[in-house]
């Protein structure tokens, strides 16, 4: 069956007004097409949930290895670590890192993070009004991974400018990627040179050299696989947490049905997922001629994963433009899909968790201010929101 070329659109995925607000360019996309080629990035964008889905779990055909980045040093870069390799490598370092981050693994820590979030947003709330990224959203991921993985030191100090410098330069090489190379590469020298010593006796992060240690993964790849939770697992847990407090801001009655009914908080979180997804774009390489809906990607092509215009694709989702937190959109795209699916999903859905259901038991309505949200090549994420006023319920 022949295949027909792709529609072409001169739209750049990381302009700063698309970065910033991506919702009318992914809906011009997917009008488009499932596939669509963007020659200011040379990359084909699949832009419609089921061909999203499908390139996630087919990993032979889209594959991770040079792929995931928008720039040939960031790919270099990654080589060997589990982002940005295929099974059977990919299986290996991966059990390591899914280890410690498994649903049973991570029963002990939830009253942890309950009685942090809960103290935390208690606290907030008698303040009345403060600065909910700052406060909230960037306090609680950082505290919780800094003790889970067991970074001291120079690491904790600076895992919020690490993790955010390892997200921006898996973009294109623009200005921000430019300026963010040196952040992410001191990242890298300490992942490169640090050893079990570094880190917290008892922490996973020793528990990883453990494994080194034994030969269950490769030598020398400890330091990649800690990199992966504060490169990959940090900044994209922020930006879920701000979502969370702006979207319960913008709708106080979804936020009132959690109040109403707490076992709604994993599905509001869920819809919050699946609403603003924190990741804008994904990297796949195509390893041979792929047919999607009749359109064919080339061989050793870039391809984008949209997930925020799968999501919100109404060939897939009713009314996908409301927020509804009844709607449990559990099968969302932001958290990925088969072999890659996010590793350390579930400890972004205790923290998750622990916010919204803090939120609803103490909060009635949040009166904020506007979102402040920079432009930013790979995670997006809300930089300053003001919380004026709280109502508590």
């Amino acid at each position: 069956m022949p295949n027909s070329t792709p529609p072409v659109s001169d739209i750049d995925l990381f302009d700063d007004a698309v970065t910033v607000d991506p919702w009318p360019t992914y809906a011009a996309l997917r009008d488009l097409g499932p596939v669509v080629y963007l020659p200011a990035n040379d990359t084909y964008v699949l832009t419609r949930y089921e061909g999203i889905r499908n390139a996630l779990l087919d990993w032979e055909a889209f594959s991770s290895v040079n792929g995931i980045g928008f720039n040939p040093m960031v790919n270099e870069a990654l080589t060997g670590t589990s982002l940005a390799s295929d099974p059977p490598v990919h299986t290996q370092l991966r059990a390591t890192l899914t280890e410690n981050l498994s649903p049973r693994a991570l029963r002990g820590l939830k009253a942890t993070i309950d009685t942090k979030a809960d103290a935390l947003v208690e606290q907030l709330v008698n303040k009345g009004s403060f600065e909910a990224m700052d406060a909230l959203a960037r306090a609680l991921p950082l505290e919780v991974v800094a003790d889970l993985i067991g970074f001291t030191g120079a690491a904790r100090h600076n895992m919020l400018r690490w993790g955010q410098a390892a997200m921006q330069v898996i973009g294109p090489m623009n200005e921000r990627t430019a300026e963010n190379f040196p952040i992410a590469g001191e990242l890298y020298g300490w992942c490169s040179s640090v050893t079990a010593e570094d880190l917290q006796p008892g922490s996973v992060g020793r528990g990883i050299f453990d494994a080194e240690g034994r030969g269950d993964i490769p030598p020398h790849t400890a330091g990649h696989i800690i990199h992966q939770y504060l490169g990959a697992g940090v900044d994209s847990t922020i930006a879920s947490i701000g979502n969370i407090i702006a979207l319960f801001a913008a709708h106080p009655d979804q936020l009132a049905l959690v109040r109403e009914n707490p076992a709604l908080v994993p599905a509001a979180f869920n819809e919050v997922l699946r609403y603003w997804p924190p990741l804008h774009v994904w990297g796949r390489r195509a390893t041979k001629d792929v047919d999607v809906e009749g359109l064919r990607i080339p061989a050793e092509a870039h391809v984008g994963l949209l997930f925020g215009a799968g999501n919100h694709d109404p060939r897939h989702y009713d009314d996908p433009e409301a927020f509804q937190v009844e709607r449990n959109p559990v099968d969302h795209l932001a958290f990925g899909y088969g072999p890659h699916g996010c590793a350390g999903q579930g400890l972004a859905r205790l923290e998750a968790h622990a916010v919204i259901d803090a939120l609803a038991r103490r909060v009635g309505r949040l009166v904020v201010g506007p979102e402040v949200r920079l432009p930013t090549n790979i995670t997006r994420s809300i930089d300053e929101l003001v919380v004026l006023e709280v109502v508590p319920a």
